[in-house]
């Protein structure tokens, strides 16, 4: 729904200082749906986007909207005072957002996606359109895959509770039968989660066909219900509340809780149920009494759910439909030298994902494990790679008699089973292994090495990055890694992981902005010296870039900032509860946001502090959880050759006018006017190029 060519339109009134976080969270996947109708952008990718949006708002609705639920149930009035709104007015706004979106996303892939897929001569048939031999192959796989994964569940004829997975796909049915009076009601499960949900049927030459396995199940309902007349048949979904309900983390076994929590997971309470609006009234309402489902909980959709699944939709045609391949750089001042630990001891390093290659950081641990001198690792973990090569180079360090020390998060939401899987396997390899502090997750995205000097000292080399230690999403997230050796940041790192296994309070932290202990405070200083420098009559600039903005006291302050005249330059790629652009508040605060590629996810900070500039990156976005509740990492960049690198790159997203749309005050994504003749600037392509620049010259 676009209100003129260059306004990504999903209004948002202004009340008063603040936008609502959820609200605004819908506009950034607002904009996500847009680059899938981008001509622009490839095919295949187009299609990816449309997948990426459905499972961010699966994740919102299991998430966010089971949260605010809570509360309607537990009859808190206001969920923030500041907006005065009530969370039964928030949840309708959402859903009336949400539905307009659902709309746009059914045209957009019917009208949009799909037409362009069958100019490339890539179908998805609907059982309509088949012609015998399709049928016959569809028959046959149905026979002989599909058919035993089936579970048809009969309301009348019951032995169990009625009962939908989480996230999973089933038809609603509704039945008559061939030997009896009377309609009956019944669900069927669509095995996707068994099964590709695209099935390649026969095809002409020079086209490819494919039919949805939902598709092939309705064909093919008379060998489950032989006995019956099936009189409606439609897709339905179920999202329930997917956050570990942890009463008291205090006592007692942490793990063991989360554990319980993870098996029951599936068993939360329902946060919408998704189903084909073309569905009666009368099998809507037997479902909704059978499920105990309120109004609120009802989200129709088009025919088809769970679009998650384009992600793997094959590609018959090749690369001309996809994104070009960019090839992981090297970074040759590290190639230079044999070992990555001499060439930390040469320079601090920096590597730039996903354009350098994420081997460095594999690197940096399999070369400790080998290494005769290292005595001791320490890793903070919060989401760990399903096979992680960094967890098998610590296993291999601790069979090689190095100390290893590893902290992993089991709060780290979707991810605890798969993080408790690890820290089981690397403590059974020898690995100490601390677990979860209560009441805190930790978020830091930190490593150390302590290496014996010829002198019998140990020298600490850090990693210290913005996004996590896990080689799969380095591949598609915009993050950077620092490789020091500085003493007083190793000093306080270790500092840190002390705190994390022994609770002590740490010494004082002059480098490193640590939540918990100095972070806000050192925020605030930082941008109230950019505030002094503008009332002594010289400039002030800040530009931050973020994933979320949230916080209400670093809001506040930029809002003093802006209104003392400092420039402020925000780059926000979700949630932004600050608003830009109103007179005598935040004039001189503008917001970007980039959508693109990769996922942009780093968190920088730089101070223009009169010409003596100051560069700080991290983990910690500028949300009440991450400033309050959770332990983060925010670390200064003091080489100035690094620091210039980055101001580059933050300088090619302000430029972007492509792929970024600024924020105004009414939320509304504003595509980024390019002027006639003006350069094309795209910051993700420019990136690559420029990192591939220096490495060339370097």
């Amino acid at each position: 729904m676009e209100a003129n060519q260059n306004t990504e339109q999903q209004t948002q009134e202004v009340v008063n200082t603040y936008f609502n976080r959820d609200l605004s969270w819908l506009t950034f996947n607002y904009r996500v749906l847009k680059e899938a109708e981008s001509s622009e952008v490839p095919l295949f990718e187009r299609l990816r986007f449309l997948a990426i949006y459905s499972s961010n708002q699966d994740e919102f609705f299991r998430v966010r909207v089971a949260n605010i639920r809570r509360l309607v149930e537990i009859g808190k009035k206001k969920i923030n005072r500041a907006l005065d709104i009530e969370p039964d007015e928030l949840l309708d706004k959402i859903h009336a957002r949400i539905q307009i979106q659902l709309d746009e996303y059914g045209s957009a892939l019917r009208n949009n996606v799909l037409k362009e897929l069958e100019k490339n001569g890539i179908f998805i048939l609907t059982p309509e359109q088949l012609n015998e031999d399709q049928r016959a192959s569809c028959l046959y796989y149905f026979k002989t895959k599909v058919l035993s994964f089936l579970q048809p569940y009969h309301f009348d004829r019951a032995i169990r509770e009625p009962f939908l997975n989480n996230r999973e796909l089933y038809f609603a049915l509704k039945l008559r039968s061939k030997y009896s009076q009377g309609i009956k009601f019944a669900f069927l499960n669509i095995p996707s989660n068994r099964l590709p949900r695209f099935f390649k049927i026969p095809s002409p030459t020079f086209q490819f066909h494919y039919i949805f396995l939902d598709d092939i199940v309705a064909m093919h309902l008379d060998f489950v219900f032989p006995d019956y007349e099936i009189l409606e048949c439609k897709s339905i979904k179920m999202n329930k509340d997917a956050d570990l309900n942890i009463e008291d983390e205090f006592s007692g076994d942490l793990v063991e809780k989360i554990q319980k929590q993870i098996q029951k997971r599936n068993l939360g309470t329902p946060s919408r149920f998704l189903f084909d609006k073309t569905m009666s009234p009368e099998l809507l309402e037997n479902f909704q009494d059978v499920f105990h489902l309120s109004e609120d909980d009802l989200v129709s959709g088009g025919r088809y759910h769970s679009l998650f699944d384009f992600m793997d939709f094959p590609n018959p045609v090749g690369g001309s439909l996809e994104f070009e391949a960019q090839e992981p750089l090297r970074n040759h001042k590290i190639d230079r030298h044999r070992s990555i630990f001499t060439a930390i001891d040469e320079s601090d390093q920096m590597l730039h994902f996903p354009y350098h290659s994420y081997n460095y950081i594999l690197q940096f641990f399999n070369q400790a494990a080998i290494d005769p001198h290292v005595a001791e690792i320490k890793v903070a973990f919060y989401r760990m790679a399903s096979d992680s090569l960094i967890g098998n180079a610590l296993i291999s360090a601790a069979k090689n008699g190095k100390k290893v020390t590893v902290f992993i998060e089991l709060k780290a939401r979707f991810d605890e089973e798969n993080n408790l899987l690890w820290a089981e396997k690397m403590q059974k390899e020898g690995i100490r292994i601390i677990y979860s502090i209560p009441g805190l997750k930790v978020h830091a995205k930190v490593a150390l090495v302590k290496k014996k000097t010829d002198e019998g000292t140990n020298k600490i080399y850090c990693f210290f990055g913005t996004g996590n230690l896990n080689e799969k999403t380095a591949s598609i997230y915009c993050d950077h890694g620092l490789l020091t050796c500085h003493s007083k940041m190793g000093e306080e790192l270790d500092e840190l992981f002390k705190y994390l296994y022994k609770r002590k309070q740490p010494k004082p932290f002059k480098h490193l902005l640590v939540s918990q202990f100095n972070i806000v405070e050192a925020f605030n200083v930082l941008i109230q010296r950019e505030i002094n420098h503008v009332k002594k009559g010289k400039e002030g600039r800040i530009i931050i870039k973020l994933n979320n903005i949230e916080e209400r006291g670093m809001i506040d302050k930029l809002y003093e900032a802006s209104r003392a005249g400092v420039k402020i330059e925000m780059i926000v790629r979700s949630i932004c509860c600050l608003i830009p652009g109103i007179p005598d508040m935040s004039e001189n605060i503008t917001v970007r946001r980039i959508v693109g590629r990769y996922l942009e996810h780093s968190r920088v900070f730089w101070f223009n502090n009169n010409g003596k500039d100051e560069l700080f990156m991290g983990s910690a976005d500028w949300m009440k959880r991450n400033l309050k509740s959770r332990v983060e990492v925010t670390f200064p960049i003091y080489d100035q050759e690094l620091k210039q690198e980055v101001k580059e790159i933050l300088n090619l997203q302000l430029q972007d006018n492509t792929k970024a749309v600024t924020l105004d005050e009414k939320q509304n994504n504003i595509r980024v006017e390019r002027k006639k003749g003006e350069k094309l600037y795209q910051a993700q392509v420019d990136t690559y190029q420029m990192v591939k620049k220096w490495e060339e010259n370097s």
